[in-house]
């Protein structure tokens, strides 16, 4: 329904601005006002019902997000923090935070929806032309201004004052520590717990993509595989956390090859076994280029060289990977000698 198929007589009444009005190009005012485009009545300013059909839906969005809101509130609070579900595609996540996330979202959403739909329908549409105005205020308002300001200060008698200056002035300062105690609710402090893995004397190293322990024969000259401590699970509640730290590279050089004498001493026939984390911000490392026994990480291409203890060579990462002394056990499997002897990943957790 448009507004030609209305009666005159339902037609809202126009406001004084008119529309289509243009202005004539003189000597004064040069360039011509186009004026506004003629008025278009929405069906809500014609029709009382849909009108009210839209107050109705932002009504709902409103309540909608209501809703979310105490959903996010039970969420919080009825939900175990170590709960997981499985999200298709994503697969498994923290029960909690995909509650909170989804609940949130769809709280703001219609608020945002429900107003954007109030604004489009119900308030008034009509466009208002407003000449232009200095900005600058009069010259007697600033001095009146100017003049009030220096009468405050002086009615204030901070200058004379000065135990309630000093003591406004302190008690300012200490507000904000109430926000800083508040940071104690995100959670126990990581104490020393980034600076250690999984990995420890004995723990076989075990292939990420057959789930079986590796043997030296397993490992190829120019080969990259990748490795994580044997027991660590992709079900188990902590497995993001643990192999965030403990993924490890396997390579097969040839000793003659390997330059750093501790990363020799620290291999196996050549095999050395080097943090995936890279130590610029702690993106997975995947690409290895076998002539030149080199590793790139894809995030900002920092570039290390596995036959030279792993050190930078090119980018913006801060030091060399970390690497894992291994050697082989009783029954011929790949293990490790101990757990890295520095923190995994960007440097930044070295002063955590």
């Amino acid at each position: 329904m448009s507004s030609q198929d209305i009666p005159e007589e339902n037609l809202p009444a126009e406001q004084d601005h008119a529309h289509g009005a243009v202005g004539i190009a003189d000597e004064e005012n040069p360039f011509a006002d186009p004026g506004l485009p003629p008025h278009e009545h929405r069906i809500q300013d014609i029709d009382e019902r849909a009108a009210r059909r839209s107050e109705r839906m932002v009504a709902l969005l409103f309540t909608v997000s209501m809703l979310a809101t105490i959903g996010f509130i039970v969420a919080y609070l009825a939900i175990p923090t170590d709960k997981s579900i499985f999200v298709f595609p994503i697969g498994h996540i923290s029960a909690m935070n995909f509650a909170l996330g989804l609940t949130l979202g769809v709280a703001l959403f219609c608020i945002g929806a429900g107003a954007v739909h109030w604004a489009r329908t119900l308030m008034s549409d009509v466009e208002v032309a407003d000449d232009r105005h200095p900005i600058e205020a009069p010259a007697d308002v600033r001095a009146k201004v100017h003049a009030d300001f220096r009468q405050g200060a002086k009615e204030s008698a901070l200058g004379r004052r000065k135990l309630i200056r000093n003591t406004m002035f302190g008690a300012l300062a200490f507000v904000p520590l109430s926000g800083v105690m508040l940071l104690g609710g995100l959670g126990p402090a990581p104490g020393t717990k980034l600076r250690h893995t999984m990995w420890a004397k004995g723990m076989r190293l075990v292939n990420m993509n057959t789930n079986q322990p590796l043997r030296p024969e397993d490992v190829a000259v120019g080969s990259l595989t990748f490795a994580k401590p044997d027991g660590l699970e992709e079900h188990d509640e902590d497995f993001q956390n643990e192999i965030a730290k403990a993924a490890l590279m396997i390579v097969r050089i040839q000793p003659g090859n390997i330059k750093d004498k501790r990363e020799l001493a620290w291999s196996h026939e050549g095999i050395v076994a080097y943090s995936k984390i890279c130590t610029h911000v702690g993106c997975p490392i995947s690409l290895y280029e076998q002539q030149t026994h080199h590793v790139l990480c894809p995030c900002h291409q920092s570039t290390f060289d596995l036959s030279d203890g792993a050190r930078v060579i090119f980018g913006p990462a801060g030091h060399a990977l970390p690497q894992l002394r291994i050697g082989v056990d009783s029954e011929g499997y790949l293990q490790a000698l101990g757990d890295f002897e520095e923190p995994v990943g960007p440097a930044f957790w070295e002063r955590g």
